[in-house]
């Protein structure tokens, strides 16, 4: 059975329609013990139909270990965002990335692939200047109105910059997780597992908290 009905394809079909170059997607799943991992495969597959600057690779977590550890892959479901010359651009997707994060996944999509606000000056300078490694983690819930924001904002961040990397947690499907982390409400976003935010906070929070680790 399908994930995406045919008003809503035709819908993802005029949005994937603006792609300027080739996004690559890898997906990492496994037969058991993976709840979500083949309504994650099946939404792909037919996302990726709907544009051949589209494509999908699947992975198995474990057979395929050596790929995972390259793209830093650390549990399943995971989707990882793949640019025009198949390098990681450091943006993953913990979980199945439907409901309201559809709008944070077509729009990693179509940042990946060279549709992007550009940012001020001051922000391009003070994203340019983070030498650290960065890890941003953004819990949400897939009934959240308030999260793709957050999770876009991020992101944007580890497209900017090498040093940063962002990953979209769904939280009720990596519940140790959650609990790791005292999520109670969503989005949370955890930096380098020191600094914590709440909030679809905006970029130059992120910024600040970044500046201070």
């Amino acid at each position: 059975m399908g994930i995406l009905n045919e008003e809503v394809k035709k819908q993802l079909t005029s949005i994937l329609s603006q792609l300027k170059s080739n996004v690559g997607i890898a997906y990492f799943t496994q037969e058991f013990e993976c709840p979500t991992c083949r309504d994650t495969h099946v939404f792909l597959d037919e996302l990726t139909a709907l544009s051949p600057r589209l494509s999908l690779v699947s992975y198995e977590f474990r057979k395929d270990s050596a790929r995972a550890k390259e793209l830093g892959v650390e549990r399943i479901p995971a989707v990882v965002l793949l640019d025009n010359d198949g390098k990681d651009t450091r943006i993953k997707f913990y979980g199945f990335p439907g409901g309201y994060e559809i709008n944070s996944f077509l729009g990693a999509i179509l940042e990946v692939s060279g549709i992007k606000e550009s940012l001020p000056q001051t922000l391009s300078a003070r994203i340019a200047k983070i030498s650290k490694d960065t890890h941003i983690q953004v819990f949400v819930t897939l009934g959240c109105p308030y999260c793709p924001a957050a999770v876009m904002t991020a992101h944007r961040l580890a497209l900017e910059n090498p040093k940063i990397r962002a990953d979209m947690v769904e939280a009720s499907t990596f519940t140790p997780l959650a609990i790791k982390y005292n999520v109670s409400s969503v989005p949370k976003i955890v930096i380098n597992d020191r600094v914590e935010l709440i909030g679809a906070q905006p970029i130059e929070a992120i910024l600040d908290a970044i500046e201070k680790l």
